[in-house]
């Protein structure tokens, strides 16, 4: 699988996003046309090639013929549905628009739906956050992972106002992503950056174990002092080890209890399934003055360990944690989807070296498939199988 690593050592933005993405590889002039299939007034992606402190990176500028502008959310939804869009850009693009307005509907204390967009509603940002899209998809990325932020102070001039660094809508965007503080008044991360983070990226922290293939850097439109402003783009395949297992890392967040009742352990078991860590079990300990205890153990994804260690304060009896960086292999896999006679149904395919993949069937569709037709989940299951391998014998998986 493919990987984008973002490298915001001097923040991230839209139009630093489209020309990290143009200068590792992606085609200009096939998002230009991507983004003129909605229906607003014709762009022009603008791209030229600057040095910034010796580094060459691309400089790509939204350039439109008029001061058009989207207020409203549903209608930004409208120009995306009409677009001549894939569903995976359409919908990426819907989330990165929606995560905007929900963040601005934070700030302002309205609704959703009463959410007026000024800088985001401009051409230029609808062009950098469907081009951004588009240029993922076009250079095959199946994950993002990113660097953590840096989180600049100071004053900036706004639609509504002079606001405090960062922007108050791009700080609701930062939640749940890892930032540092840099003595510096100067936005670093726009909240057309943030978003798309937040829609894009499945981690922060270290570049993952990865092969890069390409590298790319996008420009910003300010200098900084002493760093130069570029937002550097490193892509390449997942490392795999001998065996052609998939390296990576995770972090283990564990505590034990002995005074918990044993309902809530059920309650905790739903709010870590909805945290989208990657695994969690509860083990029967003997603890040191004799008394039966539960070791809980979660695993997740790097930068969650601080989210995951308050979850457990909050929600079991324990007085504290303890977490770690560590490492695991993975065999590669991919989800499939296979047609039966009940319709259609995921399956998690592994692939081992020079053996048969595994296949599993995905429990949640084969049980909605069994309660809506009252068939029992193990005919289920076998049919799946059966499709799935049949699928795979056709050389369509």
């Amino acid at each position: 699988m493919k990987i984008a690593y973002f490298d915001c050592f001097s923040g991230i933005s839209g139009d630093m996003t489209l020309g990290a993405l143009v200068d590792a590889g992606a085609d200009a002039s096939r998002l230009e046309a991507g983004i003129n299939s909605l229906a607003i007034e014709p762009v022009r992606l603008e791209s030229r090639t600057r040095v910034v402190s010796g580094i060459k990176s691309t400089d790509v500028t939204v350039v439109c013929s008029s001061s058009f502008r989207v207020r409203d959310l549903a209608v930004i939804e409208q120009l995306l549905w009409g677009g001549n869009l894939s569903s995976w850009v359409r919908d990426k693009s819907l989330a990165a628009f929606r995560r905007l307005a929900e963040a601005e509907a934070r700030v302002h204390g309205v609704p959703v739906e009463q959410v007026h967009f000024h800088e985001v509603g401009a051409l230029d940002t609808i062009a950098d956050i469907v081009g951004s899209f588009l240029a993922l998809e076009q250079l095959g990325i199946g994950t993002v992972v990113a660097s953590p932020l840096p989180w600049s102070r100071g004053l900036t001039p706004m639609a509504h106002g002079v606001y405090p660094l960062p922007a108050p809508a791009t700080v609701e965007l930062l939640r749940g992503i890892p930032c540092y503080g840099v003595d510096e008044e100067l936005e670093l991360v726009t909240p057309t950056g943030a978003a798309i983070l937040q829609v894009m990226a499945s981690d922060f922290g270290p570049l993952p174990p990865v092969t890069p293939q390409a590298v790319g850097y996008g420009a910003g439109k300010r200098e900084r002092r002493g760093v130069p402003n570029l937002l550097r783009v490193v892509i390449g395949e997942e490392t795999r080890t001998a065996g052609g297992l998939i390296g990576e890392r995770v972090e283990v967040v564990e505590a034990q209890v002995d005074d918990m009742l044993p309902e809530h352990f059920s309650f905790l078991a739903e709010k870590l399934a909805s945290c989208g860590v990657l695994d969690f079990y509860f083990t029967p300990v003997y603890m040191k003055k004799g008394r039966p205890g539960t070791l809980i153990t979660v695993m997740a994804p790097t930068g969650s360990a601080s989210q995951l260690a308050a979850l457990l304060l909050a929600h079991t009896s324990t007085l504290g944690v303890r977490y770690w960086l560590t490492e695991r292999s993975v065999l590669p896999r991919e989800t499939l989807t296979v047609e039966t006679r009940w319709g259609p149904v995921r399956v998690k395919k592994a692939c081992l070296p020079d053996r048969p993949p595994k296949l599993a069937p995905e429990y949640e569709d084969c049980r909605s498939v069994a309660l809506a037709h009252g068939v029992p989940l193990d005919v289920v299951y076998r049919e799946v199988l059966r499709q799935a391998l049949a699928t795979m014998e056709r050389g369509q998986a």
